[in-house]
């Protein structure tokens, strides 16, 4: 603040050397952040995925953080919470989908193959994979779309598809390496 004969002007924030940037901000409230989406999922790996989606979705609105508002934690919060908030909702209609479409079809055994041609191993590891990593790999790896196209489809952001993606196939080169298949 600047006080010009009584009168009171705010200093346009890019001359303000006291604002600090967003990549300090991001820093300093990365652990907060991943430790309150954490406490809300319950499941490390969706609050590591909402955490990049809060920072994401920070970074876009940066712009338009206004510091007499509030403190860029509370800021950063109040996005992680709309972010949690829209992924509880999706998950919601997801696993709605998922019961009506279970409803809809007849049961197959449990250990009855994909009938995709895979190996008896790698049926297992993708049995194995939660339904959101399958898709993911069935769309990147599969159907060879690429990162863009996938988040569109899946209503999610590219970061999230690529964190997903990554453990997945992670998980199935553990699985694969269990049963002596990856060298």
């Amino acid at each position: 603040m600047k006080s010009v004969h009584s009168l009171t002007v705010d200093a346009p924030r890019s001359l303000s050397a006291s604002a600090p940037s967003f990549a300090q901000v991001a820093e300093e409230l990365l652990d907060d952040v991943y430790g309150y989406l954490l406490y809300l999922t319950r499941d490390w790996a969706t609050a590591e995925d909402l955490t990049g989606e809060t920072f994401e979705a920070a970074l876009r609105k940066w712009r338009r953080y206004d510091p007499r508002r509030g403190t860029p934690r509370s800021w950063i919060l109040a996005i992680a919470r709309s972010t949690a908030l829209d992924w509880f909702r999706a998950d919601s209609r997801r696993r709605g989908r998922e019961e009506r479409a279970e409803a809809a079809e007849p049961r197959r055994a449990p250990d009855a193959e994909l009938g995709l041609g895979f190996s008896p191993e790698l049926e297992e590891g993708l049995r194995a994979l939660t339904a959101g990593e399958r898709e993911v790999v069935a769309l990147r790896i599969v159907l060879d779309l690429d990162g863009e196209e996938t988040a569109r489809l899946l209503g999610i952001t590219t970061t999230a598809v690529s964190t997903r993606l990554s453990r997945a196939l992670g998980k199935l080169e553990e699985r694969m390496r269990d049963h002596d298949v990856v060298a």
